[in-house]
């Protein structure tokens, strides 16, 4: 024991003497003796506490504290060494210093604890956090243990809870958007719903109110106390916004008494007399506490609702009563101005503050429900509608802030927008309107202003039983509303009961009292009312014309209220229909329309008087108003009631004369969707579509309104019927359908014979059926539709002769017969002649008659028949009529610029027309002077550009026209004209081909590329190009080109025609080998090229020509001879008449082809015949080239094929030495060339003698070695070894066939000769001798065969032989598999060899099926034979 007492003591010296470690020695080894010695620990934490070991020092503390708890000294040990360690120990500080001051109230030490208490507030405020403040304040609250000793020592706490709700707020904001911060990033995120989440965590765990109360609770100061409570309302109020619906009832209790309190003690808080006012759930607005209303009137006189209250509580229909202001006792006398200022404010004032306090109170429920009852009642239906939906659209979020209901507020909102609906745009509106009232009636069956509601809605439905019904119900609920029975008894009268509704109406009338302004609009619609059932009861002119009867009430509704629109109408009926007095009627119709545009009928009699003056501005406002109305369209809910078309038909008609087409458009659809049977209408919108440029659309509107024509007014139908039909041909006509066109106008004559329109229309569209006919091949038809021009024409010519559009149409029609010249011979003259002498004389036709020599003389030289030796004057006469025509029409445009200068141009198009077609034929010498009309044409397209410089297409025709005479003029002309229009395909080919006749390849190339990709489809760009390839030596690209052109032109482009059916002919010549011929495939395009170019140009004798070759090589021989025949016909004419050279070379050339033709036909005498006349001819002019334009050897091979042909002709009449002359003359001609030797060689053996047979061997053996690869002569040298049995020569033949096989030789290349070769080949293997065992035998003859096969393993004719060579059954498959592959259009093979492969099969199917293929064939038949007997024996 004495040794722990000196330790101790020890430690208490080293303390002293700050030896602190050997105080902490000292300390430990007392305490190893005893561990509760109080002061050994307390020691050795102060001694811990000087070396700096904080932590060992507090363990050593608490240890002293838990063995002695109310000793001081241990504590303030403590309380020490945490004051050193600042902010870190600032919770326990807190602890150790409250437990120290609890120490000193046991000692009733006030100054000590109140000294701890104080240095706890200062240390926690300088070192610790908000939160470790806010818990240091807490210990001065009245629930701390030290605040009941320290009372009055501390502060009040008031001040401290005003302190802590500081803090609170400031954690509570840091935490709502620090939270709202870190959540708004996150994927998905919407930040009003992430600030609703946050707010709602934070508030619901707020501790503010508490705090807010305590404050209001212990504070003595009143504006601190309404201070709080204002905080403590407005963080409930956010709080019960934030809250979920589930947990609003209490907390909106709860905001509910706290208002309740603000207001009983007339707190002016803004927030709570908000509350109070909006949160009213009342079904009438008298409900309100008027004395809260002009409290908060007081309190907040600058607020918008205050306005609005102030506004309504002095307007007509406020519930409560006006407040008279309290005169000042000091004002002995009578102040006028002072009674001045007293008066209430006029109804304009009351809305201007109404509408004022409403844009000032945005969310204010309580203001847009005053400010749309107001409006409902003055009538402003459109603004009530506005703002009873606001206002339905604020309560809704009014709801779902607070959780309430405001089933009341809801349905008198409801009732206002509805009522409001009634009237606005109705009928329109009256769906949703009748919703929201049954809506009402399902909650309050008895509720009156939805009953009458729904009565009104269906009497403007025309359902006049139910609504009397609704009405009379209405009417229970309140028996002394004089406008609800007014109502009910015009229902009866809607429903046919006029006498009791007239009845009713009339006990209606005493019971109206007062003389505002809805006392005075009842009675005028009371007034009203009567009337119309007096008008309705009794329907006879006399009674209507009664001024006693319905005309008074009308008078005196109107006395009632001047402004009654409907009493106009009425009475503007009246004087238009019975008294006859249109002045008075139109100024009641204006008037009624100006008091309502609602007033449709009134706006219709107006209407139809402003356009039968042709005022369209008037009509389009009239109608616009009515349309803007809203009483046009009605619902489509609404299927009993029909809109009103007529405004907007109205519309379209004034757009249509506008030309805004689009709009008119739109209004027209509008009015058939409300009238989809309006005859007019459907005119209408097919009108603006066909001008707009829809066809397909006007067509189907046309059409519609053809099916709708009996539909029409019988007293206007005659007149008006007829213009759908008018119109729907011109649509027709615009869409390139003229049978159908010509058709409707002849529909429309036949109703209204005569009208001139329309025969202008028909002869136009004849003529352009016409040239849309010979651009499409119909040329018969386009013949037949020029004549009917021409008729059509006279009968325009009987009433207008002066017509532009009758000369043009006519000169057009004439010149159609220049382009189908093969039924010129039809041209009818005498009609020409009558339609050109029709009402004028003859001298005017005398423009440019001394540069094209057509006038007064070509006109009386027209004959009444056609019947001439040629074609070619009634061409001519075609021509001139067309250019006479155009001469009038120059005449008939005089007054119009524009029409004038397309006149010249027709008429330079037409001089230009008979150049092409008549120079060519009167110009018999070849001088280049340039033709009469080649002038004249050149004049008139100079005067159409005069007049209209600006149109591109003249001077294209300029540049055409000079491109002969001055290629410099024509150029500018081109280029000019592609100046105005750079996209017009036609000039740049023009341009292109006038650098091509000046030979600058170069520029050509670039204006045809520009042409094609200006427009691709043009086809004469692309000719341009073929010529320049033929140019520049490429007639293969040539050739493709000109097909191209053919396959996209029309068939009246001559030239695309003849280059490609040329070009074609062309290429067979230089491609296809002289022994096979081009399929009859590859050949139908040029002969339909021909076939039509002839149609055209018959005249076109060389083509003519090559389409008889044409028909030589499908082998239509007959019709060959019939053109060659006609061909030599008009040739030896044309050489009887001028004794050309060159005519007589043409008919040599054609009695050659004509000979060997008939020889094809075996007409052996005629094509000898033919032959020897056609050398005869060539004989005669063969020595001058330049005469007969003929180079020397084409001539050369024509005499060639005459001999071959005479001697071919001589050979199959068996006159061997007529033959033998003939082809020794041609061996001559030819230069001995190898294909005639051979024919020579043919003649010479079969002549038969053994000497002829040398000299044909010899013959071909000197062929073959001066032509080695010529394939006839080796095949014919074969043949003979092959009859000789000259086993020799056929060795040494097999070995060139065999060397001629696999060469790539042009001959070889086609399939005839192919099997040629394989046939002799096979023949040479079958008659040699072989070995003498026949199993190799067998397989020498089947050798030729297999190599056939494996050189051309297509080849079916190969496969075929074999089988029948080998008897197996394989090579028979193959056979067919090839043959099934080679038919056309995959291969050439014909139907004989695709028979005979399926015969080769021997099956029953394919022996039929050869016989369907072939049933010429005996093949087939012997199969199919052969299988049947097989399968009966089976």
């Amino acid at each position: 024991m004495s040794s722990t007492k000196a330790a101790l003591k020890a430690a208490k010296a080293a303390l002293d003497a700050s030896k602190f470690d050997v105080a902490v020695a000292q300390s430990e080894k007392v305490l190893v003796a005893d561990p509760q010695n109080y002061h050994a620990n307390v020691f050795l934490g102060l001694a811990r506490d000087k070396l700096g070991r904080y932590d060992e020092a507090a363990e050593s503390y608490n240890a002293a504290t838990r063995i002695k708890g109310n000793d001081t000294l241990a504590w303030q040990g403590l309380i020490s060494l945490f004051e050193k360690q600042d902010s870190r120990k600032v919770d326990e500080y807190r602890a150790a210093a409250v437990r120290l001051a609890e120490i000193y109230i046991g000692t009733d030490d006030r100054t000590r604890s109140q000294t701890i208490i104080d240095k706890l507030l200062l240390f926690t405020k300088e070192h610790g956090t908000r939160s470790q403040y806010k818990k240091a304040l807490e210990v001065l609250l009245p629930t701390s243990t030290v605040y009941d000793f320290l009372e009055g020592r501390l502060p009040h706490p008031s001040n401290t809870y005003i302190k802590l709700a500081d803090i609170v707020e400031a954690e509570e904001t840091e935490r709502i958007n620090r939270e709202i911060g870190e959540r708004r990033t996150r994927l998905g995120a919407r930040i009003e719903q992430v600030r609703l989440d946050v707010k709602r965590e934070v508030m619901s765990q707020s501790s503010l109110e508490e705090l807010y109360q305590n404050v209001i609770d212990w504070s003595n100061e009143d504006e601190v106390r309404r201070e709080f409570e204002e905080k403590l309302l407005k963080h409930a109020y956010d709080t019960l916004v934030v809250l979920p619906p589930e947990e609003k009832t209490n907390k909106r209790d709860r905001v509910e008494d706290l208002v309740r309190g603000m207001v009983i003690l007339k707190h002016p808080f803004n927030l709570a007399w908000d509350i109070a006012l909006e949160w009213k759930d009342a079904e009438r607005v008298a409900e309100w506490d008027i004395g809260v209303l002009r409290e908060y009137m007081t309190f907040f006189p600058e607020n918008g609702l205050t306005k609005m209250l102030k506004g309504y509580l002095e307007c007509e229909i406020s519930p409560f009563p006006v407040e008279i202001p309290a005169k000042d006792e000091g004002d002995g006398g009578e102040d006028e101005n002072n009674d001045t200022a007293a008066l209430p404010p006029s109804p304009e004032e009351s809305l201007l503050l109404m509408a004022e306090g409403l844009s000032e109170s945005p969310k204010s429920v309580l203001a847009h429900r005053l400010m749309g009852e107001y409006y409902l009642f003055l009538e402003e239906y459109e603004s009530a509608v506005e703002v009873a939906r606001k206002a339905r659209k604020l309560v809704s979020v009014e709801v779902q802030k607070t959780g309430q209901s405001f089933q009341r507020n809801i349905d008198a909102i409801t009732i206002t927008l509805a009522t409001s609906l009634i009237h606005y745009e109705s009928p329109k509106n009256h769906p949703e309107a009748k919703s929201y009232f049954e809506n009402i009636l399902k909650r309050t069956p008895t509720s009156t202003p939805a009953l009458i509601g729904v009565g009104l809605i269906l009497e403007e439905q025309e359902d006049y039983t139910g609504a009397t019904d609704f009405l009379t119900r209405a009417l229970a609920g309140d028996a002394t509303n004089t406008r609800i029975k007014a109502e009910a008894a015009w229902c009866k009268a809607l429903n046919g009961d006029y006498a009791l509704g007239q009845e009713e109406l009339e006990s209606c009338l005493p019971e109206i009292e007062g003389t505002g302004s809805q006392a005075r609009e009842l009675k005028a619609q009371t007034l009203y009312r009567i009337g119309i059932c007096i008008w309705n009861r009794d329907s006879s002119i006399a009674s209507r014309k009664d001024r006693k009867g319905a005309y008074a009430r009308f008078l005196a509704a109107l006395q009632a209220n001047i402004n009654f629109a409907p009493a106009y109408t009425s009475l503007g009926i009246y004087y238009a229909d019975y008294s006859k007095d249109r002045k008075r009627a139109r100024k009641c119709f204006q008037k009624a329309f100006e008091l309502s545009p609602g007033e449709v009928l009134a706006a219709e009699r107006l209407a139809r008087a402003f356009a039968d003056q042709g005022d369209w501005d008037l009509v389009e406002i009239v109608s616009q108003r009515v349309v803007d109305s809203g009483k046009v369209r009605p619902s489509p809910r609404l299927k009993k009631q029909k809109g009103v078309s007529w405004p907007y038909a109205a519309l379209g008609v004034v757009e249509l004369n506008r030309q805004e087409y689009a709009k008119s458009i739109i209004s027209f659809q509008t009015a058939l969707r409300i009238s989809p049977e309006d005859y007019h209408s459907w005119v209408g919108l097919g009108e603006s579509y066909h001008n707009s440029g829809r066809y397909i659309a006007a067509t189907k509107a046309f059409e519609q309104a053809k099916k709708l024509e009996n539909t029409v007014d019988q007293r206007r139908a005659p007149v008006e019927s007829w213009l759908a039909n008018y119109m729907l041909a011109n649509v027709k006509r615009e869409l390139g359908e003229y049978v159908d066109a010509i058709h409707g106008y002849r529909e429309v004559l036949a109703t209204r014979p005569g009208e001139f329109g329309v025969l202008i229309a028909l002869a136009q569209t004849l003529v352009e059926g016409s040239w849309h006919d010979v651009e499409t091949g119909f040329f018969g038809r386009a013949i037949e539709g020029a004549k009917d021009a021409i008729r059509v024409s006279l009968e325009i010519a009987e009433q207008s002769p002066n017509a532009f559009n009758l000369w043009k149409a006519v000169g057009d029609a004439c010149v159609i017969f220049s382009w189908v010249q093969v039924r010129v011979g039809e041209f009818p003259s005498e009609d020409i002649k009558t339609l050109l002498e029709k009402n004028i004389t003859v001298e005017e036709y005398e423009l440019f008659a001394d540069v094209d020599g057509i006038g007064k003389a070509t006109l009386s030289s027209y004959a009444l028949s056609n019947e001439d030796p040629t074609g070619l004057d009634i061409l001519a006469k075609s021509l001139h009529a067309g250019i006479l025509a155009h001469k009038r029409a120059i005449y008939a445009s005089a007054d119009d610029t524009h029409a004038q200068a397309v006149a010249w141009f027709n008429l330079g198009h037409s001089e230009y027309r008979a150049h092409v077609c008549l120079h060519s034929h009167q110009n018999t010498d070849k001088s280049r002077k340039p033709s009469r009309y080649l002038k004249a044409a050149i004049r008139c397209f100079k005067r159409a550009i005069e007049l209209e410089a600006g149109n591109s297409e003249f001077w294209n025709a300029l540049g055409v026209a000079a491109s002969q005479l001055n290629p410099k003029v024509s150029q500018h002309a081109f280029v000019r004209s592609l100046h105005l229009n750079d996209k017009n395909a036609r000039v740049w080919t023009n341009l292109g081909t006038l650098y091509l006749l000046q030979n600058d390849f170069q520029l050509a190339n670039d204006s045809f590329t520009r042409a094609q990709s200006t427009d691709p489809d043009y086809a004469h760009a692309w000719v341009g190009q073929g010529l320049l390839a033929i140019l520049l030596g490429d007639p293969k690209e040539a050739q493709l080109l000109f097909e191209h052109a053919f396959e996209i032109s029309d068939s009246s482009s001559v030239l695309t025609k003849r280059q490609y059916a040329l070009s074609t002919f062309e290429q067979f010549l230089s491609s296809t080998p002289l022994s096979s011929s081009p399929r009859n495939s590859n050949l139908v395009q040029p002969l339909f090229a021909l076939h039509q170019l002839l149609k055209l140009s018959p005249a076109d004798l060389p083509f003519q020509h090559l389409s008889a070759l044409f028909l030589e090589r499908i082998g239509n021989h007959s019709a060959a001879i019939e053109t060659l025949t006609t061909i030599c016909e008009k040739v030896e004419q044309d050489y009887e008449i001028t004794e050309s050279p060159v005519s007589l070379t043409r008919f040599a050339l054609a009695k050659a082809d004509l000979g060997r033709v008939e020889l094809a036909a075996r007409d052996f005498a005629a094509a000898s015949d033919d032959a020897e006349t056609a050398l005869q001819l060539s004989s005669l002019g063969n020595d001058d080239e330049a005469t007969t334009s003929v180079p020397s050897n084409e001539l050369s091979k024509c005499r060639l094929s005459a001999h071959l042909t005479a001697g071919l002709a001589r050979y199959y009449t068996h006159d061997m030495d007529a033959a033998l002359k003939m082809f020794q003359a041609a061996l001559e001609e030819s230069a001995d060339a190898p294909d005639v030797i051979c024919l020579l060689a043919e003649v010479l053996w079969a002549k038969g003698g053994e000497r002829e047979r040398s000299v044909a061997r010899d013959q071909l053996f000197d062929c073959i070695e001066r032509h080695p690869g010529h394939l006839p002569s080796i095949l014919l040298l074969g043949a003979i070894a092959v009859l000789d049995n000259d086993f020799d020569t056929l060795e040494a033949v097999s070995t060139d066939l065999h060397d001629l096989r696999v060469s790539d030789s042009e001959a070889v290349r086609d399939s005839r000769n192919r099997e040629k070769i394989q046939y002799l080949l096979d023949s040479v293997a079958v008659l040699s001798p072989g070995p003498g065992n026949a199993v190799d035998k067998k397989y020498a003859e089947m050798t030729p065969l297999a190599t056939s096969i494996l050189l051309s393993p297509s080849n079916a004719s190969a496969w075929s032989q074999l089988a029948e060579r080998s008897g197996d059954v394989y090579p028979a498959d193959m056979a067919l598999k090839m043959a099934v592959r080679g038919v056309p259009p995959l291969g050439t093979l014909q139907a004989e060899d695709l028979a005979k492969a399926f015969a080769g099969s021997g099956r029953v199917g394919d022996a039929q099926r050869a016989l369907m293929v072939a049933p010429w064939r005996s093949d087939g038949w012997i199969t199919f034979q052969e299988t049947l007997v097989q399968c009966r024996s089976d």
